[in-house]
């Protein structure tokens, strides 16, 4: 299924969206929200059951927000999971580790605050940074709680994929000590979406393709098989005495081609268009949009 987030005058409801991708059957807010499909309080089979005679409706009509509203804890991210992306960082890492390939999956964490819908503005404050990038990643929730957990047994812990958009402020990063949590979390500038897609419907993860177009340009394009960590890697790894649980969001890693590292860079700027895609995910588009995140001086 492809889970939805909608919008409603009493509440966020589920809604299922179609195969054909431009309609959708939305529950009575009642029956209750993705989130609580995620941790299991309402059952997939209850969502078809309780849909099963809902008319559907045009998905154009709706308003999405993202799948996942209810956090355990900060969102989960994977750093240098693209090889191409490392080495298109080289000598613009200014300091930050690792001067090598890595050997291990690298872990950071972002704020929960950060997330907003597929179809939501991209908080923009030139006073917060001058260094806006995108990423476009793919990212995964977690569907049951789990400790230690095997590789071999990995791919069962995973109850879908989203598209997400690890909008990162460079200059931020660098300010800090070379950590990466302040440059990555600021409020109201990931955009998740634009539905959550039960891992029973991707038939091979290696075959996603992930792109991000900036008005227009597709700048970042690539297969999650270039990924350097596979998903269960980086969930035995991520969960090595230190327990998952469901709801729990990970994002696997961003591919080359982010403005920081090109040629001239390019930075994310008031009214700038990002596409951000996965092919079988879905699609977020999302518009820079001037917002005081700081008191004026």
């Amino acid at each position: 299924m492809r889970l939805a987030a909608i919008s409603t005058p009493d509440g966020w409801a589920i809604g299922a969206v179609e195969p054909d991708l431009a309609s959708v059957r939305v529950a009575a807010p009642s029956l209750g929200t993705v989130d609580d499909v995620v941790r299991g309080r309402v059952t997939v089979q209850e969502v078809v059951d309780h849909l099963r005679d809902v008319p559907a409706s045009a998905l154009s009509g709706v308003t999405l927000g993202s799948p996942v509203q209810q956090f355990n804890r900060d969102v989960l991210c994977t750093g240098w999971n693209y090889l191409d992306h490392f080495f298109e960082s080289e000598g613009k890492r200014e300091g930050q580790d690792p001067e090598k390939l890595p050997e291990h999956p690298t872990f950071f964490t972002k704020g929960p605050d950060t997330v907003v819908g597929p179809s939501d503005p991209i908080a923009f404050d030139e006073r917060i940074s001058a260094k806006w990038d995108y990423e476009a990643e793919i990212a995964l929730v977690i569907g049951r709680d789990g400790r230690s957990i095997r590789e071999e047994d990995a791919w069962s812990y995973v109850f879908g994929y989203m598209v997400a958009n690890d909008v990162s402020q460079r200059d931020l990063q660098r300010a800090h000590g070379g950590q990466w949590l302040k440059g990555k979390s600021i409020d109201d500038t990931m955009p998740l979406g634009p539905w959550l897609t039960t891992a029973d419907e991707v038939e091979n993860f290696g075959t996603l393709q992930i792109t991000c177009e900036l008005n227009g340009e597709l700048l970042q394009n690539a297969s999650a098989s270039d990924m350097a960590f596979s998903v269960p890697r980086i969930i035995a790894e991520l969960s090595r005495g230190m327990t998952l649980r469901a709801g729990d969001v990970i994002l696997t890693g961003t591919p080359s081609g982010i403005g920081n590292a090109r040629e001239p860079a390019i930075f994310l700027a008031q009214g700038d268009v990002v596409v951000t895609r996965v092919d079988g995910l879905g699609e977020m588009r999302n518009v820079m949009t001037a917002t005081a995140l700081v008191e004026s001086s």
